[in-house]
């Protein structure tokens, strides 16, 4: 049986390298593009004068945002359904996760995902304590 004090202590550290990492993944992106991310996450699909009210910026300024994360494959365009004539802005999560996503997928097997899956629900009701 492994000491929940060693447990705590190993945890700690891995966590901690890896919010490091995540952090340094996300260093390439403005404040703006960050915040314009997480929105889209929070409330799905929007248009682009719609996010430039939520984030009290001018619709010019954040055209220029979304199209730098277009350019980075961040967002895509999509129609929207009730106006032919606006676009609607969607977050690509798989892309925001990046390089995790990516190295979950290169770098574990089968049974080492489904353990950090299992893994993923533990640390979870940790967290909600």
């Amino acid at each position: 049986m492994t000491d929940p004090a060693i447990l705590a202590s190993d945890l700690r550290l891995v966590m901690g390298q890896l919010i490091r990492r995540l952090r340094a993944e996300r260093r390439s992106l403005s404040l703006a593009q960050v915040s314009v991310l997480g929105h889209l996450e929070r409330n799905g699909p929007t248009g682009t004068s719609a996010l430039a009210a939520t984030e009290r910026v001018r619709p010019q300024s954040m055209a220029a945002t979304v199209a730098a994360l277009e350019a980075a494959a961040m967002v895509t365009r999509r129609p929207d359904p009730d106006d032919g004539r606006r676009a609607l802005i969607v977050a690509d999560r798989r892309r925001r996760e990046g390089w995790l996503a990516q190295a979950i997928e290169r770098d574990l097997n089968a049974r080492e995902r489904r353990i950090l899956a299992e893994a993923t629900t533990l640390l979870a009701r940790l967290a909600d304590g």
